[in-house]
């Protein structure tokens, strides 16, 4: 992306002397995120900030952030809009307004400063939603890819496909799954989510046979629940990072033939299958582990089919 105006900016943003790390408000906003995943995302926004405000010579660890004013985040703003969607500058700006709120905190950006800097508006606009929500018969492909595969891997990508698009888990939270967070008798999962947050969700149906048959495989040994799996089907034990999860259902994606997808996706038909059986929002909401309905409502994908359905619900008392 292009850097901002010259007359946006000042000639020179960069630190004379550098901070240490509990004094740096990078460092301190990120150590402040809940989980890698947002840490690695919010690092990345603030880079491509750090580049724009820096034509590009410097970084967000170079950046002096304090002395950032009104006239050089609006120009961000300004300049993030040409490039990015309503929700994604939305999404790098709260990332702006974090590491700000840490100058102030710190004692490096007095309170008025700090708050002309971050009057900035919420981009508005409306975009299509990202992602999509599987069919059934994609969902079907991706099983019998993971049952043709007799190893002990076949056995354990069933049972974590099942607890993606059955439990509605984020992939930080499958893989932080222990063998102590599965209750075999009710098919409960004790989730940690977002922000420490944790809450229970089910495993029933296919999804707790899934479940079994994985477990009498792996064993009751104490440790994370999905394990990596080395030569000659031997597990180690050792916790699947999140970035692993995208490599296997990526895998087991191309082998079962299926149109590309995330793993949030699982997570979509999870929340979307659920709109369309009527479950009611509230307990949608809580399976989902969101803290808003709002955002729950953002995950529907049911397409139009469900649309058209709802319509034909509406009586006109039309007499030809």
């Amino acid at each position: 992306m292009d850097t901002l105006p010259t007359t946006a900016t000042t000639h020179d943003l960069t630190l004379t002397t550098a901070l240490p790390v509990d004094r740096h408000p990078v460092a301190v906003y990120l150590a402040s995120l809940p989980s890698h995943h947002s840490r690695r995302n919010m690092a990345r926004d603030l880079a491509t900030i750090a580049g724009l405000l820096t034509a590009g010579r410097g970084d967000a660890q170079s950046l002096d952030w304090s002395a950032l004013q009104y006239q050089h985040t609006a120009a961000v703003r300004a300049k993030l809009m040409e490039g990015y969607k309503p929700a994604t500058v939305n999404h790098m700006l709260s990332a702006l307004k974090g590491v700000l709120k840490e100058c102030w905190r710190l004692g490096l950006m007095d309170a008025e400063t700090y708050h002309r800097a971050v009057d900035l508006p919420t981009v508005k606009g409306e975009t299509l939603p990202k992602g999509r929500a599987l069919a059934i018969g994609e969902l079907r492909a991706l099983f019998e890819a993971c049952r043709n595969d007799l190893s002990t891997a076949g056995r354990r990508d069933a049972a974590m496909l099942a607890v993606l698009c059955g439990g509605g888990l984020r992939r930080a939270e499958v893989v932080a799954l222990d063998v102590a967070d599965y209750d075999p008798e009710t098919g409960a999962l004790t989730v940690r989510g977002k922000g420490r947050k944790e809450r229970i969700v089910y495993a029933t149906n296919g999804a707790r046979d899934a479940l079994q048959t994985w477990l009498e495989e792996r064993g009751e040994e104490a440790g994370p629940l999905f394990t990596r799996i080395g030569k000659g089907d031997r597990f180690s034990f050792d916790r699947l990072s999140d970035q692993a999860v995208l490599f296997i259902l990526d895998h087991r994606r191309q082998q079962a033939g299926v149109k590309a997808f995330s793993p949030h996706d699982l997570r979509r038909t999870f929340i979307s299958t659920l709109w369309d059986a009527g479950a009611d929002g509230a307990t949608i909401q809580k399976l989902a582990g969101h803290s808003s309905i709002t955002t729950t409502a953002r995950y529907d994908r049911r397409g139009e089919e469900t649309k058209r359905r709802a319509a034909e619900m509406v009586h006109v008392p039309y007499v030809g």
